[in-house]
This record gives structure tokens, C-alpha cells and sequence, in this order.
């Protein structure tokens, strides 16, 4: 590799190390404004994002000063294609906008099946999975985003009792 190349890939590792410890510290900004009032476990409400702050700038400060120091050592060559599949995008955007748009109309099982499955498509489409499409497929997908989803909405709504947008009103759906 040539001078210029490692002194620009450092620039880019020195950047994505200091974008890490930018964000900690918009985290920490962010975790100023939450009460700190000790509930029922010792820790506040600010407990956790305090916590992921200080993580992120820690590992901001230690990317930069890898970054500075020579470079991140004992990486993997880059895999697979040169740019990035947009359709893949889109279908992935797709199944997030629609679990948006969706969620209060249909509830949130469905909404997050929905989504798992639009999301799933993108990425069996941008490996070029043949078949990605055929009802066998498609099937399983849908069965998958529900024994993903449902328990999910079970265990906030009766277990935590947190309301998540439902079909019908029993809270099971």
C-alpha cells in the first residue's frame, strides 16, 4: 500500500473514531436532561444512557488514538461487492416505513411480521438467493416474523405492562 493510501485510510479511521466519540458525548448532552431521581433498583432513569455515553466515548478515544498511532491493525480484507445493492435498500426501507405507517392500524404483531418479512426479502435478494420470492419461501418468512413478534408483544404487554398497539383489544393480538 502506498504512503498516500494508509495515510488516508488513517484519516478515515481517525474520522470514524471521532464520529464514535461524538456521538457518546451527544449521548452524555442528551442524559444531562433526564432526571436522576434512584428508583426502584438503586438507579435512575439516566442510569443507562449515562452508561452507554461513557462506553461510546471510551471506545471513540481508543478508535482515535489506534486510528493516530499507525492505523487499525489485523483487518480483514473487505468482502463482498464493490458498492452496495439499492434495490435491497428500498426493501428494507420498505418493511421499516410500513411497520411505521402500520403499527396502530394493525397492530404490532402483524406491523413487525410485516416488516421481518419486506427486511428479510432485501437481504435474501441483495446475496442473490434464487427462489427468495416462492411461496415455500415466503411462507416461512411470515411464520418466522410471527414467532418472532408475538412473543415479543406478549412480553411487554403482560409481562411488562407496556402498551403496544394491538388488533383487537383482548391484549393477545
Amino acid at each position: 500500500m502506498t504512503q498516500d493510501g494508509s495515510s488516508s485510510q488513517r484519516l478515515a479511521q481517525t474520522l470514524v473514531g471521532a464520529g464514535i466519540l461524538l456521538t457518546g458525548l451527544g449521548l452524555a448532552g442528551g442524559a444531562l436532561t433526564i432526571p436522576s431521581a434512584a428508583g426502584y433498583g438503586g438507579v435512575g432513569p439516566n442510569f443507562l444512557p449515562w452508561l452507554v455515553a461513557l462506553v461510546l466515548s471510551i471506545c471513540g478515544v481508543l478508535m482515535v488514538r489506534e486510528a493516530r498511532s499507525g492505523g487499525f491493525r489485523e483487518l480483514d480484507a473487505p468482502s463482498g461487492a464493490a458498492r452496495g445493492w439499492w434495490p435491497g435498500l428500498v426493501w428494507v426501507s420498505a418493511g421499516l416505513l410500513a411497520n411505521a405507517a402500520l403499527i396502530t392500524t394493525i397492530g404490532f404483531i402483524l406491523s413487525c411480521t410485516l416488516c421481518y418479512v419486506l427486511t428479510v426479502q432485501g437481504l435474501r435478494r441483495a446475496q442473490g438467493q434464487a427462489g427468495a420470492s416462492t411461496p415455500a419461501v415466503l411462507a416461512t418468512d411470515l411464520a418466522a416474523g410471527l414467532v418472532i413478534s408475538a412473543p415479543v408483544y406478549w412480553m411487554f404487554t403482560k409481562f411488562l405492562a407496556i402498551n403496544l398497539p394491538g388488533l383487537t383489544q383482548t391484549g393477545w393480538i
